[in-house]
């Protein structure tokens, strides 16, 4: 750590920022770029942009060599985080395709968590970057994996009041989000304590490996005609690092929290095609699991492809009763 950033941080505890912020639809916090932040550089991170007035959503957006373009994140704080003093847990909430890191707070995450002890940490994943170090890329650098697990997790470490370490993390997401959350839970095993999958795929082989095939044509957008996982011939050992049925005792010992759609409408041709997939590949998990003798919680809720708030809200509370408290 380098000498500056305990003076950093000892800014961040007893003031709110000092960049000015806009606010976009649904109350998202923005940010013009900041002549000061109270958080600073590091990790290979470079903050080009800050949104620090508002007392609980604050905004960085960086330059960083992962990532071809500048990632944002939005960092949502707990009521009274300026004026407490402790340290929080800290939940990582990944976005779908076809959003980016605003999605949750035009959903309602500031409600969600009123009054609640926890930090909800909100990053840009790429359009369809599936949250991967894709195999090839013709745009440049999207190194996503790369951006959260060893940029983004120890840049929060080293700003915010958190518990470093294991019982201090959860990780949790939709659709695309959600295979993001149960791939990194298992993969880095030691990084997080509970993990959540709203909608999410968890079984990349079933069906002739059809959510790997759906992977690499929808990241290609993104790549520029390069895949995540290697097209024609997969990089069949990056398929299996990344399956979660391919990894089922990483999740010995964790909160597992899982929802699926039943019953897509008819006219939402999105919705038929995704969460028919979703259901069978989280029920195949699910039996995983039970052969294995692992718990978790499973809901299958009627209805098709979408964030379903009131399991959001369900899902957070039983992420700050198992992680370390405030």
């Amino acid at each position: 750590m380098s000498e500056h950033r305990p003076t950093r941080r000892g800014v961040l505890k007893t003031i709110g920022g000092m960049s000015a912020a806009m606010a976009l639809g649904g109350g998202t916090v923005l940010a013009t770029a900041a002549s000061a932040s109270a958080a600073g550089d590091g990790h290979g991170l470079h903050i080009v942009e800050a949104g620090e007035q508002d007392p609980r959503m604050w905004y960085y957006r960086f330059e960083t060599a992962a990532i071809g373009w500048k990632p944002a994140v939005n960092v949502l704080l707990p009521d009274g985080y300026h004026t407490s003093g402790r340290r929080y847990p800290v939940l990582y909430l990944l976005h779908g395709g076809k959003q980016d890191f605003i999605t949750f707070d035009r959903e309602g995450v500031r409600e969600w968590t009123a009054g609640k002890p926890i930090i909800v940490v909100m990053p840009d994943g790429g359009q369809t970057g599936w949250y991967s170090n894709p195999v090839s890329s013709n745009v440049g650098p999207r190194n996503w994996e790369h951006f959260h697990i060893s940029q983004l997790i120890p840049w929060i470490d080293d700003n915010f009041r958190t518990y470093a370490e294991y019982d201090g993390r959860a990780v949790s997401g939709f659709s695309m989000g959600g295979f993001g959350a149960l791939k990194y839970a298992a993969k880095y095993w030691g990084h997080f304590a509970s993990v959540s999958s709203h909608s999410g795929p968890a079984s990349l082989r079933r069906d002739g490996g059809l959510v790997v095939h759906w992977a690499n044509v929808t990241s290609a957008l993104d790549l520029g005609g390069g895949t995540v996982y290697g097209a024609p011939f997969w990089d069949q050992a990056r398929v299996s690092a990344d399956n979660p049925m391919e990894r089922i005792e990483s999740y010995r010992n964790k909160r597992i929290f899982l929802v699926a759609g039943t019953s897509p409408e008819p006219v939402d041709w999105f919705s038929r095609i995704n969460e028919p997939q979703v259901l069978v590949g989280q029920r195949e998990f699910r039996g995983a699991l039970d052969r294995a003798g692992i718990p978790y919680e499973a809901h299958e809720q009627p209805g098709g492809h979408f964030i379903r708030k009131d399991m959001m809200i369900r899902d957070i509370d039983g992420i700050i009763d198992r992680l370390r408290k405030a």
